[in-house]
């Protein structure tokens, strides 16, 4: 296929109706399960999830779950309920801030966070969050991240993140979706229903998830799509406008934070296409003329592109029996077994 602006252009009634067809083929005949659970947070895509679950099973097979915690934007929880009342579906609200405590999740992350900016005092209200530096298309550097508290009167501080701070932070943080994945099942097993993921292409291939958090579910409904295609889908199931709206957010730090700010980096449009020409072997000048870029910018991209689904394949990685890791060692040293007793 020749690679054009327009080169992920979807017909979104046909993707939608082959999505609604495999959730049913998946959820009935696969899993045997009658219904589907699912997590919504008043983002684009849980929002579009939602409307192809109840196009194949109907509102009154739908559990849709609010899953807020003490750092979620009140919007979050505003606008999942409004998509589900348009959606005819009834949702259930499940706060996680206890089980999070219990974790020790937000005293953890607020440790490592101390040992950096020592003054950081979430008691006193003052809120944090993670970022990457911007801009990677005009300059080749790593993805180095640095933490941003900003105190009850606006005040910003940031701080470059050593690692060890940044291995808590992120181990801490991510309670938050293994907590919430946790109620999903719960809900799922309650009433037979498998559970349906809401990650798109974009978070799959470069990590932007938890494994064993929000990547643990039974069927993966948009993970074959970009960001820019589901909000094709978006628009074309008429997904309340103020969704599509808002900027994407991990909804995950208590100061507020956009996926671009926070992982991407680089804008949805412009991303998604860039990922596609580099998945599809389209040279780096041959994609700078489409876009309007220069060679180099496009090879930055790919470059960071590339890293990010290199370095976080463990995280797509499968569990491993031991015949799986070194199955002729296994056979050598059965042979020998056999031989000592000969």
């Amino acid at each position: 296929m020749k690679f054009t602006k327009n080169v992920l252009k979807l017909d979104p009634a046909k993707e939608a109706e082959g999505i609604v067809e495999g959730l049913k083929k998946a959820v009935r005949g696969t899993f045997r399960r009658q219904g589907a659970v699912l997590g919504i947070s008043g983002g684009v895509d849980s929002a579009v999830v939602l409307h192809l679950c109840v196009e194949a099973f109907g509102p009154t097979r739908i559990t849709a779950l609010m899953l807020p915690e003490k750092d979620s934007s009140p919007d979050s929880e505003r606008l999942a309920r409004e998509v589900c009342a348009q959606c005819g579906v009834h949702p259930l609200l499940e706060p996680v801030t206890d089980a999070l405590a219990g974790f020790g999740c937000y005293e953890r992350r607020d440790e490592a966070i101390r040992r950096v900016i020592p003054d950081y005092d979430a008691a006193r209200g003052d809120k944090a969050k993670i970022v990457l530096p911007q801009n990677p298309l005009e300059r080749d550097g790593l993805n180095i991240f640095s933490v941003t508290v900003v105190d009850s009167d606006g005040r910003e501080r940031t701080e470059r993140l050593p690692i060890r701070e940044f291995q808590q932070v992120v181990a801490a943080s991510n309670f938050k979706q293994r907590a919430r994945m946790a109620m999903l099942y719960y809900h799922a097993e309650c009433q037979n229903h498998a559970v349906i993921g809401t990650a798109n292409k974009d978070e799959h291939d470069q990590g932007f998830f938890v494994k064993h958090g929000d990547s643990g579910v039974d069927i993966q409904a948009i993970g074959h799509l970009y960001k820019t295609q589901v909000y094709q889908l978006a628009d074309f199931l008429g997904v309340p406008k103020e969704i599509r709206e808002r900027p994407p957010t991990s909804d995950t730090y208590s100061a507020p934070c956009t996926q671009e700010e926070f992982f991407f980096r680089i804008p949805f449009e412009t991303m998604d296409l860039l990922a596609w020409a580099l998945e599809h072997g389209v040279p780096a000048s041959e994609a700078a003329t489409v876009l309007g870029f220069n060679a180099e910018q496009v090879r930055r991209a790919y470059d960071e592109l590339t890293r990010k689904f290199r370095n976080t394949a463990y995280l797509r990685s499968q569990p491993l029996g031991i015949e799986d890791i070194a199955p002729q060692s296994r056979h050598e040293a059965s042979s020998l077994q056999e031989l000592t007793h000969t």
